[in-house]
């Protein structure tokens, strides 16, 4: 064993026992860096350095009507990249929240016989109790006051550049998507989506001069061609481009639901104007030190539905603001249920609430990060919802917490192990393995590969497993009792760097599993994933519970 000492300005020593070189530089700058606190920070990419400010947002959702599996897809994957964020010592301002203006909300508030302020405010209270129960937090609603007023900022920076005019609109508008279609697009008289469209027969309208950036959002793309992600979106956008762009439309008067435009009483905002514009209302635009610190976001995070108007129409209105872009946009994919679409027609919809109260948070956490890999079109089915979870927490990670800590709490006197012998080849190989995790999954979360993270913890904890099994500690107990306690303390030490890194995806559970191993509420960050900080020896443990107890459906669960 080779034990290295780091000694940072204000004197503080850091101790690790065979560090990986990574782990070596990566602590050596947090100690100079940050003086009396070790801070991580994650790996840097070429859109981000990995150690400044760190926005992140989920799109504003549409509150016509409530939440559907896809809201809850989308704000958990961000909270995940969120939390890893905050863990390795980044500062964070995680956004979600609602879109409350349009067509389509004054006529679904029109068909509940209530004014559309009161129908939204009744319905986003469904998502707000979302993200609450999802264990999400930083929400704006773009029906306040003061993104009212950034919007109202917005649009006038826009006409001071002169880049909006008034004009005569008519064409293909869907109520459902609340966008305009060109001709080109419809499949079989409806838009891409299969929304109904409807024939808009010249009103007026204030226009964007979009066409003016067709040219710049090519040189932008090409310059910086990690923009937009995955790839294959990224393909789709710069083909929409090098198609033709057109003046954008962005004022109605066939209704009265939005955002005034100023100085007119017949317009309102269109509804993305408005609601994009919440990126920057929620950082307080243009004056505050939130807005200073956290723009350009680091990560804007859509539904593959909408990346036409994050991946075009925001970045070419910001262009003509004169303010910086956001540095990264990826566009995840759709759930289908048991191989079909989910719609209402259907009757498959998927309820995000009830799958919480039938199996858990963070059990529906866990399954929607890790059953696909984020970006690409996933598949819903109570079955596999159930294997993952009986396989990954409750037979993996719960059935190695359980007969570990039962043999500790047993057979050493209810505290951790403290006869430790030296470590053997195979101890030292398993525990290198956890101190080099969390390079590992920082990588994978640095690029949003969410569900490469998951799999590099799920891969710890099988080794971990075929560690157990092979060496026999319920065996060594009669045979030699100091390496029963050495392999025991080993596991355990696993355990800890397994549990803080998987914080992110199943906080209360991971949590739990620290409460077992009696880790300090204040030792639970990435930076304490460093030998300094192992498993206390000698230190008391409770009895230990299960954490995940198996899914029992019988219907569903195969024997």
């Amino acid at each position: 064993m080779i034990l290295f000492l780091l000694s940072g300005p204000t004197g503080r020593t850091l101790a690790f026992r065979n560090p990986s070189t990574s782990v070596l530089r990566t602590a050596q700058r947090a100690l100079n860096d940050c003086g009396t606190g070790l801070r991580y920070g994650t790996p840097s990419t070429s859109f981000d350095d990995g150690e400044c400010p760190f926005q992140i947002t989920t799109p504003i959702y549409y509150v016509n009507d409530k939440p559907h599996i896809g809201h809850a897809y989308t704000s958990t994957a961000c909270d995940v990249i969120a939390r890893f964020m905050r863990l390795s010592g980044r500062e964070v301002f995680f956004l979600s929240g609602t879109d409350e203006h349009g067509q389509k909300v004054e006529q679904s508030a029109g068909k509940r016989g209530m004014n559309p302020q009161q129908f939204v405010d009744e319905v986003s209270v469904n998502f707000r109790d979302l993200l609450d129960l999802m264990n999400i937090s930083n929400f704006v609603r773009t029906t306040s006051e003061s993104h009212k007023e950034v919007a109202q900022k917005l649009w006038n920076k826009l006409i001071e550049k002169n880049y909006i005019y008034l004009g005569t609109y008519e064409g293909w508008y869907s109520v459902r998507d609340e966008c305009f279609y060109n001709e080109s697009e419809l499949v079989d008289g409806k838009a891409p989506t299969g929304a109904e469209v409807e024939w808009v027969a010249k009103e007026e309208s204030y226009f964007f001069k979009l066409s003016d950036f067709e040219d710049k959002l090519l040189r932008f793309y090409e310059e910086n061609p990690d923009f937009i992600a995955p790839a294959g979106r990224r393909n789709e956008v710069i083909s929409f481009v090098k198609g033709g762009l057109r003046d954008l439309s962005v004022s109605r008067t066939s209704f009265k639901w939005g955002v005034q435009v100023p100085g007119s009483d017949e317009h309102i905002m269109y509804v993305w104007i408005d609601a994009l514009a919440n990126y920057i209302s929620a950082l307080g635009y243009p004056e505050s030190k939130n807005f200073s610190k956290f723009w350009p976001a680091s990560l804007h995070v859509v539904g593959k539905d909408i990346l036409r108007f994050h991946a075009v129409y925001w970045p070419a209105m910001l262009m003509a603001a004169d303010m910086p872009l956001p540095k990264r946009l990826f566009a995840h994919g759709w759930w289908t249920k048991d191989g079909e679409k989910i719609s209402k027609s259907l009757g498959n919809v998927i309820d995000p609430v009830e799958l919480v109260e039938q199996y858990g948070v963070d059990q529906t956490r866990f399954f929607l990060m890790t059953e696909v890999g984020f970006g690409n079109d996933g598949d819903f089915s109570d079955r596999a919802f159930i294997q993952r979870v009986n396989v990954n927490l409750a037979n993996e990670l719960g059935n190695l917490c359980q007969r570990t800590l039962s043999m500790v709490f047993k057979n050493c006197g209810k505290q951790v192990p403290s006869d430790i012998g030296p470590f053997a080849d195979e101890d030292e190989k398993l525990l290198e393995s956890a101190r080099t995790l969390l390079d590992r999954a920082g990588t994978e979360v640095a690029n949003q590969a969410i569900h490469r993270y998951a799999d590099a913890v799920i891969q710890m904890v099988w080794d971990t497993n075929k560690y157990i099994d092979t060496m026999e500690p319920w065996a060594l107990r009669k045979t030699d009792p100091e390496r029963m306690e050495t392999v025991l303390y080993v596991i355990m030490e696993v355990l800890r760097h397994v549990a803080i890194l998987y914080q992110p995806i199943i906080p209360d559970s991971a949590n739990k599993i620290l409460d077992l191993l009696n880790v300090p509420q204040d030792e639970r960050t990435f930076a304490h994933l460093t030998d300094q900080y192992m498993v206390k020896e000698g230190s008391t443990i409770s009895k230990p519970k299960a954490i995940f107890p198996r899914i029992e459906v019988e219907e569903l669960v195969e024997s």
